[in-house]
């Protein structure tokens, strides 16, 4: 798999323009704002795990239209003190498995949320709990084409509002810093924390890898993997139905929630990834928080020999070690 995108050094200098829409803040407020009521937490119940250094609870918490939406929540078994926290967001048609799946995080100190995916589950890893009452809008039957042709129909209008509905959960649970959030995901999920970026502006920091969803014109030229070919097959046999679809995914650009961003970033890439080409995320990361009026702390790490999996546990580890200094976070025994 050699590298097929832009050479490294003009990588580091890309600054595409964009296509961005005249309404895309007026159409994600008034998204949020119909999300924004009631209270986002429904419920927490405790689950045995047979984790002994862990404690986790079954989450709901009312996403996009309300719709109930299922997390799960760990912290360090013990500790009392309020803890800084992650929301993670997972990949491409993966739901939120089973509770003991992700504990890096927790592992780390921080008390951790896994959003699970609406709609999704059903590709790999074990399973998702939170259906999609509105996947019959039109289009194909992968969630990236689900309701493409219009962007108030499309699914990650809803999956990115749920993704802005778990932080709100995430601050209203007990034991949780609300100061110190953080958002971390690699491909889908890394598309969705940085939408999250972009939308809530007192984030605490993003952690973004391989992120889906940026530099999606540019994405559909160069490969014809998924999800990016879902939409490729879409539009093969919905011929001139190209000008609507670009429409609706030009209100999904990661690149255009990252120029809206607050928050200290970092960023990975394999510059052999095929599935999400390095472009989109070099192009996030170099326009990063350039609407927000400030200049955060931001650092991106390049894999020359990867691909979609970003650097795997060595990026992992920068992340650790980032996200710590960032938050001033040395975790106490209990």
């Amino acid at each position: 798999m050699p590298a097929f995108d832009m050479p490294l050094t003009d990588l580091e200098r890309y600054r595409p323009d964009l296509q961005e829409p005249a309404d895309f803040d007026e159409f994600w407020h008034d998204t949020l704002k119909e999300a924004a009521q009631p209270e986002a937490l429904v419920s927490a119940h405790p689950v045995e795990t047979g984790l002994r250094l862990t404690d986790t609870w079954d989450v709901t918490f009312r996403g996009f239209g309300g719709d109930p939406v299922r997390a799960w929540f760990s912290r360090p078994a013990g500790v009392r003190a309020p803890l800084p926290a992650v929301v993670e967001y997972a990949g491409y048609g993966r739901g939120r498995g089973l509770p003991h799946e992700r504990l890096t995080w927790v592992n780390a100190g921080y008390a951790h949320l896994l959003m699970d995916n609406r709609g999704q589950g059903d590709q790999y890893g074990n399973g998702g709990a939170t259906p999609d009452p509105y996947a019959t809008a039109p289009g194909g039957p992968g969630p990236a084409v689900r309701g493409l042709l219009s962007p108030r129909d499309h699914h990650y209008r809803r999956l990115i509002t749920d993704a802005v509905r778990a932080v709100a959960a995430l601050r209203a649970l007990p034991g949780v810093d609300a100061s110190r959030i953080a958002a971390v995901g690699n491909s889908q999920g890394g598309g969705l924390a940085l939408a999250v970026a972009g939308l809530v502006p007192d984030l605490a920091a993003a952690l973004v890898t391989a992120p889906f969803l940026c530099g999606i014109r540019r994405a559909l030229d160069l490969t014809d993997a998924g999800p990016y070919g879902e939409i490729a097959a879409y539009l093969c046999v919905h011929r001139g139905a190209e000008r609507a679809a670009y429409d609706t995914l030009s209100y999904m650009e990661g690149i255009a929630f990252a120029r809206r961003a607050h928050a200290p970033a970092h960023f990975g890439v394999g510059l052999r990834d095929k599935v999400c080409p390095p472009s989109g995320a070099y192009g996030a990361f170099n326009r990063y928080a350039e609407l927000s009026g400030s200049a955060p702390r931001k650092e991106i790490h390049a894999y020359p020999f990867n691909g979609h999996e970003g650097g795997d546990a060595v990026q992992v580890r920068r992340q650790l070690d980032w996200l710590r200094e960032v938050l001033g976070f040395e975790p106490r025994p209990a």
